[in-house]
């Protein structure tokens, strides 16, 4: 034996195991088969990740210093030829260390184009592209004018945060002082350069869809399209997907054409994307490009209505290799996810086994775990329930049976206080010990 080393993939974060195993699984295979090594950079004492990574460096991956010190470590021993994230606070940082390794990646204008909405509205209106009235604001005065010149409603959003944290609603100025409060709040948690800073933007009205597509050497591949069932306003939190191998929308030349052309003006390179878009009377308008993955097991749908392996689609890329998105099954999945309609305290939940075209279902909170709306509280989840059937009809119908299935014991909670800061939601943050 020569005792050459195998050359490695480096993995930023690995996420909760009911999230993201499901690709850590295809990444890990693909990589045995290449000869490759995986080596995971994570934040906390790895359990379930030991079976798929050959060495596991525990790092706090939320601090920008100490991953880029983590990982240059790696670097400097072994032969790194690709890096891979999907965790939204982390694809700034790890998009900006593939750059500075010189491996696939987003790009360092890409990633930055991708994790900064007020970036992205600005390139992507320079290029022509459809996009909302918006402006850049760090007080509520900024905010009002701002409003004002756009024209009421708007949305408020924070300038760098996911899963629709903090965006809110405004139908006047009043409406808007107290959701500027909520966003800003919001975008306080994110440590980044991005914090303490809040979009105001048009609404724009019209069905919300997301489009997960590869990119390799800035050529865009749509893979899946996910139709979106968001709450009520003025919030705008995600409780569902639904994912159709057969969406007419993959074979829209109008939104592929957006879609292209926005990922080209951003200097997206190599990666998958989570493009979230607006079906408004003025087209197909994007709200945001994200430099990673779809979450809420979005490609989890994708895999089991079109047969397409996200995970292996991944390793591709962050190789520099053009995937294979031949769909090869035609169907429709979806998932439904649990929500309280009041302030509570989780007691207990337990999900179906068995159910009409039930594919998975998973309980996504502890006991003893506080679940709050906005705004005292995002992702209030309990639970989820995936389910698939041959036609879009069918599979709705399925999700209510199963999510009707799902037994739930709570007990009420008082409002929080008035000053009580914003914390993440339970369950985003890999707590796996």
């Amino acid at each position: 034996m020569s005792g050459r080393e195998n050359d490695v993939l480096l993995v930023i974060g690995s996420g909760l195991k009911v999230y993201r195993e499901y690709l850590v699984a295809p990444i890990h295979r693909r990589a045995k088969e290449n000869g490759l090594d995986l080596i995971l950079i994570n934040n906390l004492k790895p359990t379930w990740q030991h079976r798929y990574f050959d060495e596991i460096v525990v790092a706090n991956v939320f601090d920008g210093e100490v991953m880029g010190a983590a990982a240059r470590e790696v670097v400097a021993r072994r032969t790194v030829v690709g890096l891979m994230c999907w965790d939204e606070p982390l694809v700034l940082d790890a998009g900006l260390l593939a750059a500075e390794f010189g491996v696939p990646g987003l790009s360092a204008a890409g990633v930055r184009g991708c994790r900064d909405k007020e970036l992205t509205r600005a390139a992507l209106t320079a290029a022509g592209l459809p996009q909302p009235g918006f402006a850049l604001t760090t007080t509520v005065e900024e905010a009002t004018a701002a409003a004002a010149r756009i024209g009421y409603p708007v949305v408020v959003k924070p300038r760098a945060m996911g899963a629709s944290i903090g965006v809110v609603f405004a139908a006047d100025e009043a409406e808007l002082v107290t959701a500027f409060g909520v966003a800003r709040a919001a975008s306080e948690v994110d440590p980044g350069p991005y914090r303490a800073s809040v979009i105001v933007e048009e609404y724009v009205s019209g069905p919300e869809i997301s489009v997960d597509g590869a990119v390799h050497k800035g050529e865009y591949l749509p893979m899946f399209v996910a139709r979106k069932h968001s709450s009520d306003e003025p919030y705008f939190e995600e409780i569902g997907h639904l994912v159709d191998a057969d969406d007419p929308l993959l074979r829209d030349h109008e939104l592929v054409d957006v879609l292209a052309r926005a990922h080209h003006t951003l200097g997206v390179e190599y990666g998958i994307t989570h493009a979230e878009l607006r079906l408004s009377p003025r087209g197909p308008l994007i709200i945001e490009i994200n430099g990673r993955l779809g979450g809420d097991l979005i490609p989890f749908l994708g895999r089991t209505a079109t047969g397409i392996e996200p995970g292996e689609v991944l390793f591709d890329v962050s190789v520099g290799r053009r995937p294979d998105i031949t769909p090869g099954r035609r169907a429709v999945a979806g998932i439904r996810f649990g929500c309280p309609d009041h302030d509570c305290r989780l007691e207990s939940v337990r999900v179906p086994t068995e159910a009409p075209g039930l594919v998975a279902a998973s309980p996504m909170a502890e006991p003893g775990t506080s679940l709050r709306l906005p705004p005292g509280g995002y992702l209030a989840r309990h639970s989820f329930v995936v389910c698939e059937a041959a036609d879009a009809e069918t599979c709705l119908a399925r999700l209510d049976i199963a999510a009707d299935l799902v037994e739930l014991t709570t007990t009420p909670l008082g409002p929080p206080a008035p000053d009580a800061p914003f914390e993440m939601p339970a369950g985003l943050l890999d707590v796996d010990e």
